[in-house]
């Protein structure tokens, strides 16, 4: 591990008993170890990484994988039962809703409490709390006991405490699921700015997408133990990856019930017919795949952004004509009433920058024949920068969208430009000027 790090975690374990009735507390004191009236559960196991100073690293993980008592150890409100935490400068937590808060103290007085604990004097905070008061947007409810306010204050104010005391790691918890949709864009906002300035941060979301933006880096963690760690990309591809098969696993189980042992004909999700085409396909996949899952593996047989002329190239102009082109291969037992077929284009940190899908138009019924190819016509609005493709085949008969094939780096490219352009991408802009 390196040694200019601002979190160090070694060997981290988090074990709780439960006991299944209060008085087996009292038991077990009484017994004096001699006998056990506790389970135990490890809510964390052995789990080590460091992150460098400046660093930015997003932790993923299904409900219960140990991501919040990882934090909690990390900011000291809950002792490891082994292993040792180490950090370097002032951190910033904001944890579950109300952590570090006095509910019977005014949201004024608990931004006081809240600073001295981080070593802020009170002078200093003073001059502070307009500042405060401006972005926690609580007027006159800053008076007011936060006993009294909403899921979505308590985050306002403890979003604008932690951003206010110059931390030097700020640690984020899942706390902005409950604000509203300005408010979330604000703090991302701060967020990157305490990033630029150098701080630390650790940004815990079930938002994959906000994780990609943000973070250098990824750790994984499932039921305790840490499954992976790297390149945010990578790690949060595999993630994905494998919660879509447990969701796959989890209806599966969920037919079985429903049919209560009736006989049941099982279809082979990835029919032999479906594979002799896409071996017999002259236009190969990208072999550098990031993210690759579904029910039916094989329906996409091509996927490539290609020019005017139908060439496939690594290389596109900026305000050139691109056609992405999806070859698939559908078997004719699937219903076309809901299929759709659909592309993405992405930055390396895989923000989604241009999306579109055919249940998008008017026109929403695909051919009926087993394989056809589907093309979107666009003027390449990319400014200078790597690329890359992602297609699908989908199911939009619910709201839930169930994926037969999803393709993440089916096509790597760059789009290339002679003008020096700010911003994600520049399409064509007509300008008028007046004037009076």
């Amino acid at each position: 591990m390196s040694s200019d790090f601002s979190i160090k975690v070694e060997n981290l374990s988090k074990c709780y008993h439960i006991y299944d009735k209060p008085r087996d507390r009292l038991m077990q004191m009484l017994a004096r170890g001699k006998k056990q009236f506790s389970r135990e559960f490890w809510a964390l196991r052995d789990v080590s990484f460091s992150v460098a100073r400046g660093e930015t690293v997003g932790i993923i993980g299904r409900n219960g994988s140990g991501k919040s008592t990882l934090l909690q150890m990390i900011c000291g409100t809950v002792s490891p039962t082994s292993g040792a935490v180490q950090t370097r400068g002032r951190v910033a937590a904001l944890l579950e809703l109300g952590a570090g808060f006095n509910a019977e103290f005014t949201g004024r007085e608990n931004v006081f409490l809240n600073a001295a604990i981080l070593g802020v004097q009170q002078e200093e905070m003073e001059a502070r709390m307009e500042k405060v008061l401006a972005f926690s947007e609580l007027g006159d409810f800053l008076d007011q006991p936060v006993k009294t306010y909403s899921s979505g204050m308590y985050a306002r104010l403890a979003f604008s405490i932690a951003i206010h005391v110059d931390p030097e790691i700020l640690i984020v918890d899942e706390a902005l699921a409950v604000g509203d949709a300005r408010f979330v864009a604000k703090c991302m906002r701060r967020i990157k700015d305490i990033q630029e300035k150098g701080a630390t941060i650790l940004f815990v979301s079930h938002d994959v997408g906000s994780v990609r933006t943000l973070c250098e880096r990824a750790i994984w963690l499932d039921k305790g133990h840490m499954v992976e760690q790297g390149d945010v990309f990578p790690v949060t591809g595999q993630y994905m990856e494998f919660m879509f098969k447990d969701e796959e696993a989890e209806e599966d189980t969920l037919r079985e019930e429903i049919a209560q042992g009736a006989s049941v004909s099982v279809t082979p999700t990835e029919s032999a017919s479906a594979t002799a085409i896409l071996e017999e396909s002259q236009v190969a996949l990208d072999a550098r795949p990031v993210m690759h899952w579904g029910s039916h593996k094989g329906m996409i047989l091509s996927a490539a952004v290609r020019d005017e002329h139908g060439v496939r190239k690594d290389v596109h102009a900026w305000e050139e004509v691109l056609d992405v082109v999806i070859e698939v291969y559908v078997p004719l037992d699937i219903s076309r009433e809901h299929l759709s077929v659909a592309f993405s284009i992405k930055d390396l940190k895989g923000t989604d920058l241009i999306v579109s899908t055919t249940h998008d138009f008017e026109y929403r019924h695909l051919p009926d024949e087993e394989r056809f190819s589907v093309t979107f016509r666009l003027i390449n609005p990319l400014v200078t920068g790597k690329y890359l493709l992602a297609a699908a085949v989908e199911n939009r008969q619910h709201r839930d969208i169930h994926y037969y094939e999803y393709l993440e780096g089916a096509h790597y490219f760059s789009s290339l430009s002679n003008e020096r352009f700010f911003g994600l991408f520049q399409p064509p802009i007509e300008q008028q000027v007046l004037v009076k």
